[in-house]
């Protein structure tokens, strides 16, 4: 069964500027993303004629400055183009939200000169960004990565693997973290690496449960050589612009979440609308309106969340710890209502035939990356009670 294209949310958005904007994006997703998403998604084919087109049309930079080729929109319009993008295929909206986690090291702390030469591209070139954080045995506690950079006269050359990399082996720019100095956070600087950098491959695509069409993998550095111009920031700042990026790039998942949680709620509502059983709706039976009604309720909350952590970034305040929260919060709200509406298909829930086991399977993984809700737990008790006590 195919996909439908998401029933239109009542959007707060501040200008008409923004309101054109996602009436360009719901085009996109009627046009080219809703019709194939079932079928791609069963094939695992990566749609990168969808990021070219978002590319085209100006999407693919929105929160960045227009002078290097963004699209100088609020967090609070850009999140909500996300959620569209997730609720239509989370495959695109996923990565709409890695491809401007890539590129949050460079804009918010590269020189002008490395913003000259290389945003235009990243933003609105057609270029398609992944991040490297993770490996294999730091995933969690990034701040132990063992990928090394190495001075050598005028350039650096890295060693090292990357995991669970979004877009691996498919990017044309990754943004990557590597330890240049000493043990522990002090110890990582941030790289921006070219996708075709000799020296670097990718290893097969990872088979998982769900995100069929979006490439996984893991990266070899196997002496990657490149100039200290694409060095972005100090030596030993990597690990703080790392996890500036991930306060932001948490929104991101969270709002997708809430795309995935609204797609799978719409599909219910029809679903039980429409199907007779004892002779009316299975709507009208209580055990399943209270069931739709918890199922709103949870994306209400957690899109007010997100919105509400967007506005704080957008106002230059402090945000971390309701970013924590908005990942936490959308993302298990996320597995509940996704979960909830196979139970109110029944059966055929449980089917490929119809959307919901994909969106289901869909939003296991957004608890999970980014930070695992079991960190943004620690990260929001952080904020509340001070650092743990050894």
């Amino acid at each position: 069964m195919p996909d439908r294209a998401p029933r239109p949310v009542d959007r707060q958005l501040p200008t008409e500027e923004s309101k054109d904007l996602l009436a360009l994006v719901r085009d996109i997703i009627e046009r080219e993303i809703v019709p194939v998403a079932a079928e791609e998604e069963a094939a695992g084919h990566f749609p990168r004629e969808n990021f070219s087109l978002l590319s085209e049309s100006g999407l693919l930079g929105l929160p960045y400055d227009s002078e290097h080729g963004g699209g100088d929109q609020p967090y609070e319009v850009y999140l909500q183009v996300l959620e569209e993008l997730g609720a239509a295929r989370l495959t695109v909206g996923l990565g709409v939200s890695v491809h401007s986690l890539a590129c949050h090291a460079l804009a918010s702390y590269g020189t002008a000169d490395q913003q000259a030469k290389h945003l235009p591209a990243m933003l609105g070139g057609g270029l398609l960004g992944a991040y490297c954080l993770s490996e294999p045995a730091s995933g969690s506690d990034a701040a132990s990565l063992r990928t090394r950079a190495v001075r050598d006269g005028d350039d650096w050359v890295i060693t090292g693997t990357k995991a669970w990399i979004t877009h691996g082996g498919v990017a044309d720019f990754y943004t990557v973290l590597a330890r240049t100095g000493g043990e522990g956070a002090g110890g990582i600087s941030a790289f921006l690496v070219p996708g075709d950098a000799e020296g670097l491959t990718a290893a097969a695509p990872e088979k998982k449960m769900g995100m069929n069409g979006s490439p996984t993998a893991q990266l070899h550095f196997d002496g990657v050589r490149i100039g200290d111009d694409r060095r972005i920031g100090d030596e030993g700042q990597g690990f703080a612009i790392a996890l500036s990026a991930l306060d932001s790039g948490r929104l991101g998942i969270a709002a997708c979440a809430v795309g995935v949680a609204q797609a799978a709620l719409d599909e219910a509502v029809e679903y039980a609308t429409g199907r007779l059983q004892f002779g009316r709706p299975i709507a009208d039976f209580q055990g399943l309106r209270f069931m739709l009604a918890d199922m709103a309720t949870r994306i209400e909350a957690g899109r007010a969340l997100y919105l509400a952590a967007a506005r704080l970034r957008d106002a230059g305040l402090p945000f971390s710890r309701q970013a924590a929260m908005a990942k936490l919060f959308c993302t298990d709200a996320a597995m509940q209502v996704t979960t909830d509406a196979v139970q109110v298909l029944g059966g055929y829930g449980y089917t490929a035939d119809f959307p919901v086991e994909r969106y289901m399977r869909e939003a296991k993984v957004l608890q999970i990356v980014e930070g695992t809700n079991q960190i943004q737990r620690m990260v929001i008790a952080r904020h509340l009670a001070g650092p743990e006590t050894r």
